[in-house]
């Protein structure tokens, strides 16, 4: 049994290695010149920091899959506690903890009787993160029907995923500082806090059940992993080499065209942005939304940035209405709430020694609402900002700095510009996202942010695993199920 997969992203290569172990002959194809997509080093020198995603989350469900696949000894993970900070422009830190106890005294602290809420919060989502979790993570849903069964639909209920995650928040904690907090974790996944169904308010308990935890050398450093295992194994890599078409007898697809030499296969997986994937099968049969968009810094710094803790959050005056210029009304937000992300606090690798490197997320629109100039007049206000709020010696610390806006993430192959694949709305989520087995052609696959379950580093691989049961299904001629991976 020969499988190709199109795309070397986290999805690509945990795709490979399961077919691998199930003793597929597997070679994927990444059009870049390195594997990894979204999970790679921005390098500079001796110098390198995470490109893109950098908070590690649900670290149970990458270290069962890591396992399952012989690799959980290779991956060092450090668990950060306090999580971070958010920093109002009232003066006001609210520090968000992993840790129960100091939760609640914190909460306590600026928000007196509120902690009782809190309380109730992880109560009723340790429920719903189980049995969400049990609905909509494990299986593909490759009919309609497997989908809509009276117990999904009373999961669904239970969820109150009519609400959104900003409502949710909202029918718990009363100050709106709060409502911040527990539900801006929809930006992980490239959503807005008051469109984003509330399933995704599993997040933001996640974070305090779970942790959020640090990928020693940077998360990229997963890639790497991935990378050396394929090549030890025996899966053929080809980089600089781009699926250019599908050849098909008319049923089925009997191989890829990659620089016009037609390569034969059993089966495909496409791994990459499914919008644009999906040309390569036919044309696009709905349209789609874009996640949000980031305008990105990296810096090299010539001693390490000056903030307390890992993570960190700047709000600006009012995340609604920040929310409402990247996702409704298209515009650049003068006071944004941004993201900032200092690694070397805890980790010396990534930089010469006594130096330092950090990374600067604001959300921005996708798509061709901005021009590069704007992103770039706007990038010169965000730079005073990271002066008046982060670190007032920036400019003499900085060594060099790079800026990526979306605009050339969209050069780069992401849909829109998005940073995150599809939006994770509620008319593409669950059924309604792009399935394992979206196509007519009942060898061809999908698999990545874009495609059942969504986005996000561990839910990728999630995906990808259950995208390994279908293929070993349709390999032993049962057919794809629904079932449990």
């Amino acid at each position: 049994m020969k499988t190709i997969i199109a795309g070397g992203g986290i999805g690509g290569m945990i795709t490979a290695l399961y077919e691998n172990k199930a003793g597929s002959e597997v070679t994927l194809f990444e059009k870049k010149s390195s594997t990894g997509g979204r999970l790679a080093y921005h390098r500079h020198g001796d110098y390198k920091v995470d490109e893109g995603p950098t908070v590690v989350l649900l670290p149970d469900m990458i270290k069962e899959i890591l396992e399952e696949l012989d690799l959980k000894n290779r991956v060092e993970m450090q668990r950060i506690d306090p999580l971070y900070p958010l920093h109002f422009p009232d003066g006001t830190t609210f520090l968000k903890w992993s840790s129960t106890e100091k939760q609640k005294e914190e909460i306590r602290r600026l928000f007196p009787g509120e902690e009782k809420n809190f309380d109730k919060y992880m109560t009723d989502m340790e429920t719903r993160f189980t049995e969400g979790k049990e609905a909509f993570l494990t299986k593909a849903f490759l009919t309609r029907r497997s989908f809509w069964t009276p117990k999904n639909v009373k999961t669904l209920w239970k969820l109150r995923a009519y609400q959104s995650v900003r409502k949710q928040a909202a029918a718990y904690f009363k100050h709106p500082k709060l409502q911040d907090a527990f539900s801006l974790q929809t930006l992980y996944i490239g959503g807005s806090p008051s469109e984003t169904p509330a399933i995704y308010s599993l997040v933001s308990y996640s974070e305090h059940a779970h942790g959020i935890w640090y990928v020693k050398g940077g998360y990229a450093g997963l890639a790497e992993v991935l990378t050396e295992a394929m090549e030890e194994r025996g899966v053929t890599v080809r980089t600089n080499a781009e699926v250019e078409a599908l050849v098909t007898d008319g049923t089925r697809c009997t191989g890829v065209k990659v620089d016009e030499v037609v390569e034969n296969a059993d089966r495909v997986v496409l791994n990459g942005e499914f919008p644009l994937a999906e040309k390569l099968v036919r044309e696009p049969s709905r349209s789609y939304k874009s996640s949000s968009g980031c305008l990105l810094f990296y810096f090299g710094l010539n001693e390490p940035l000056d903030t307390e803790y890992v993570h960190n959050f700047f709000m600006g005056e009012n995340l609604d209405n920040h929310m409402n210029d990247v996702f409704k009304k298209y515009r650049l937000n003068r006071d944004p709430s941004f993201y900032v992300f200092n690694p070397s606090l805890i980790d010396s690798s990534l930089a010469p020694e006594g130096q330092g490197v950090a990374y600067v997320l604001v959300p921005v629109p996708a798509g061709r609402h901005i021009t590069r100039k704007e992103y770039q007049d706007y990038a010169t206000l965000i730079k005073r900002k990271l002066i008046e709020k982060v670190d007032e010696n920036l400019e003499t610390k900085t060594v060099w700095e790079h800026v990526r806006s979306p605009y050339e993430a969209k050069i780069d192959g992401l849909f829109s510009g998005g940073s995150f694949g599809l939006a994770p709305s509620m008319s593409q989520s669950g059924i309604f996202r792009p399935q394992v087995k979206p196509f007519a052609y009942d060898n061809v696959y999908a698999v990545g942010a874009s495609v059942h379950p969504g986005g996000g580093i561990p839910v990728v691989m999630q995906g990808a695993k259950i995208l390994s049961r279908v293929l070993n299904e349709d390999a032993a001629g049962q057919g794809a199920s629904p079932e449990d991976v």
